[in-house]
């Protein structure tokens, strides 16, 4: 590196002659390994690392200190293939807030906001108009169906589905293989955004391994839901409930 100051190494850029970058709105310290393809318009911070194999379309920005691992896909398109009852709505874009980390074949459609901080684990699958809070954890191949809002410290662990249109408040832990739903009719009257609600999990909410949260149910803040629990109806706050239907077993 003759001739450069340390100043100058501190701030390289460093993009492999195999990767495709069509895009000149990168920071400084980036590093774009081989075989990555990234957009044009793509943004990019400053002390960004995208591994191989990473594709990132037009319309992403990523924050500061993001870290994106082998195989992701930020950009997809929703298509509903016409097999669809809902037509996909959503804007060509996605902001990734500063030190998010985006795990090995990770997928993120346009119309998702990530806010700082957050992990989105190996696989998982987030789908138009998630918006996601700061200091989350989206674990390894957790899927988030479309519209669903999530606030700030949630955790969401290993293998869960978060249906369409469901809201998650602050500090809620949800364990592993957890099912969310969001229509009582099971699809059989066609769709519409009023009658096809997920659940509502208030601020501090803990949900158990396996249960199963049925459509616009709400959880009150605090509340827990026992492993394997059938919740077919609302939980007051700082509750209890276990058990399949779900019945209030005590206070928090």
């Amino acid at each position: 590196m003759a001739g450069l100051s340390e100043s100058d190494v501190q701030h390289e850029t460093r993009i492999s002659d195999l990767a495709v970058v069509e895009t000149d709105r990168i920071g400084q310290n980036v590093t774009v390994h081989p075989f990555a393809v990234i957009r044009e318009g793509v943004v990019i911070g400053n002390n960004v690392i995208i591994h191989p194999h990473v594709v990132i379309e037009s319309g992403v920005t990523l924050g500061d200190n993001v870290e994106v691992f082998p195989g992701a896909y930020l950009g997809k398109v929703p298509k509903g293939a016409g097999a669809t009852a809902r037509t996909p709505e959503f804007e060509r874009r996605i902001v990734i807030g500063e030190s998010c980390s985006i795990g090995p074949h990770a997928v993120i459609y346009y119309d998702v906001v990530l806010g700082r901080n957050t992990l989105i684990g190996d696989g998982a699958s987030i789908r138009e108009k998630a918006r996601i809070g700061d200091y989350c954890i989206i674990s390894r191949y957790v899927t988030l169906n479309y519209n669903v809002t999530i606030g700030n410290r949630t955790k969401i662990m290993d293998l869960t589905h978060i249906t369409g249109n469901t809201r998650i408040g602050d500090d809620v832990f949800i364990s592993i293989l957890v099912s969310t739903v969001n229509d009582n009719q099971i699809g059989k009257t066609g769709y519409s955004d009023e009658a096809i609600q997920g659940p509502c999990i208030e601020n501090g909410v803990a949900v158990g391994s396996s249960a199963n949260i049925f459509p616009a149910v709400t959880i009150g803040e605090s509340a827990v839901v026992g492993a394997s629990a059938l919740v077919t109806k609302d939980v007051p706050p700082r509750k209890v409930v276990t058990g399949i239907p779900a019945v209030i077993k005590r206070d928090v």
